[in-house]
């Protein structure tokens, strides 16, 4: 974090506490680190707890953790945050950079952040998408979250919302579907707790070998479903009619449509 010696995280809620704990777990100092959040309980060790705005802020960069429906009440009271030689992170679903520069003019830079909660232990995407940055601050931006995971840079920030819902809301769909998993093996006859058990096992290993495997999904799923075999009878009922295609290909839109919401939520507020 060369470029970004101290960071001060405006809201700390499930989000900016995943990204805190993943950056102090992968050994960054606490000392670079403080927090703004008047509800927080505590703060981890070594990282200081503001209950307001600091008088004499010492940051260099401003991480955004509140909900962007707040952007337009907040952003005044934050302006002596995020002043010349600043630059703001963002996390806020649908505020787009445009936004962002026009709640916090004076700023250096304007960054958006979409992370997922994995980031607690150095497995999220983290999308990005900036505007301002300097080529030495592009590349501490993405070293900083690449330890939080896999950082990748978006070149149409009109995909923001998309990418959003598909990396950053996405653990939420999949955690259902272990959950929906289980429910349909207990409903099948399965004990829940064994169901549990075996969809949350099954699931883990599968994203493992997928992650190491030279193949694609849709070849790995071939190569466990034998013709005529069991796997591949219960495919086809996957595969009928591109029902779990389009049931996703909904559950996407619908996610990425309420970014845009949001987004004029806070224009009407602003």
């Amino acid at each position: 974090m060369a470029e970004f010696e101290k960071l001060l995280i405006v809201g700390c809620g499930n989000m900016g506490g995943a990204m805190l704990a993943g950056w102090l777990a992968a050994g960054e100092d606490p000392a670079r680190f403080e927090v703004l959040d008047p509800a927080l309980e505590s703060a981890p060790a070594g990282v200081v707890l503001h209950r307001s705005a600091p008088a004499n802020p010492d940051h260099d960069a401003v991480l955004l953790g509140f909900k962007p429906q707040q952007l337009p009440a907040l952003a005044p009271g934050l302006q002596g945050l995020a002043s010349e030689g600043v630059t703001v992170f963002s996390l806020l679903a649908g505020i787009d950079l445009s936004m962002l520069a026009g709640a916090f003019p004076s700023a250096a830079a304007h960054v958006r952040v979409m992370p997922n909660l994995a980031a607690r232990i150095g497995k999220s995407p983290v999308i990005l998408a900036e505007t301002g940055l300097t080529a030495p601050q592009r590349e501490a931006a993405q070293a900083m979250f690449g330890t939080l995971g896999t950082a990748l840079w978006l070149q149409d920030e009109a995909q923001f919302d998309l990418v959003t819902a598909l990396a950053g809301s996405g653990p939420g769909f999949v955690y259902r579907f272990i959950d929906a998993l289980a429910a349909a093996g207990t409903e099948l006859g399965l004990d829940r707790a064994l169901a549990d058990q075996l969809s949350l096992a099954m699931v883990e290993g599968a994203a493992s070998l997928a992650a190491a495997a030279d193949a694609s999904p849709a070849e790995l799923a071939d190569r466990v479903a034998s013709p005529g075999g069991m796997t591949r009878e219960g495919l086809n009922v996957l595969d009928d009619d591109n029902a779990l295609k389009s049931l996703l290909i909904a559950t996407l839109r619908a996610t990425a449509e309420k970014g845009g919401e949001l987004a004029r939520q806070a224009r009407e507020q602003g």
